[in-house]
C-alpha cells in the first residue's frame, strides 16, 4: 500500500471523528449516552460507539492526533491487518470494560489508542522485520510514558479502557504480527 493511500485512510478517520465531534457538540453532548456503561444492557452499544465519542474538546483533541499517528503506523502492517487489529481491539476492549469497568460512562478513543500502542510496541519485535522493529523502538521512546495511563489516576479518566486496550493490543500482536 502506498504512503498516499495510507494518508488518505488516516485523513478519512480524522474527518469521520471530527464530524462526529461536531454533531456531538451541536447536540449538547447527548450522543455520549451511547457510551459503554458496564453491566447495563444499554451500555453494550458503547462497546462499538464509545470510542467515537468524547466528553469535551480537550478530550477529543488529545485523542485525535495520537489516534491518527498510531493508525498510520499500524497501516505499515497493511490494510487488512489494520482492520483486523482495530476490530479486535475495539471489541475486546469494549467487552472487558463492560464486564469489569467501574459503573460510569466510558467514552473516547483512548482504549483504541492504548490498543494500538500495545500492538505496535510488541508486533515489530515479533515480526522480525527491521522497519517494524524501528517503529516499535521509536514508539517506545516517544510514547512509552503512556503505559502509566493503565493505572488509576483521575476519577474521570477510564484507566480501564487504557488497561484493557493495551492488553488487547498485546494479544493482537501475538496473534497477527508474524504474518506480515
Amino acid at each position: 500500500m502506498t504512503m498516499q493511500r495510507q494518508l488518505r485512510i488516516v485523513l478519512g478517520i480524522f474527518v469521520l471523528l471530527v464530524v462526529i465531534e461536531i454533531l456531538n457538540i451541536l447536540s449538547g453532548r447527548t450522543l455520549n449516552h451511547f457510551g459503554n456503561y458496564p453491566r447495563v444492557l444499554e451500555g453494550l452499544r458503547g462497546i462499538v460507539l464509545g470510542p467515537f465519542l468524547h466528553g469535551n474538546l480537550s478530550h477529543f483533541s488529545t485523542n485525535i492526533l495520537t489516534l491518527c499517528i498510531f493508525s498510520f503506523l499500524l497501516l505499515q502492517y497493511g490494510l487488512k491487518r489494520y482492520i483486523k487489529v482495530s476490530l479486535f481491539i475495539v471489541f475486546m476492549t469494549g467487552i472487558l470494560v463492560w464486564l469489569f469497568g467501574r459503573s460510569a460512562m466510558h467514552i473516547g478513543a483512548s482504549g483504541v489508542i492504548y490498543g494500538y500502542l500495545g500492538f505496535l510496541l510488541l508486533a515489530g519485535f515479533l515480526s522480525g522485520k527491521f522497519k517494524l522493529i524501528v517503529i516499535s523502538l521509536l514508539l517506545g521512546f516517544f510514547y512509552g510514558g503512556l503505559v502509566l495511563g493503565v493505572l488509576p489516576s483521575r476519577p474521570f479518566i477510564s484507566w480501564e479502557s487504557h488497561l484493557f486496550g493495551f492488553l488487547s493490543g498485546l494479544v493482537a500482536a501475538k496473534l497477527w504480527s508474524k504474518r506480515t
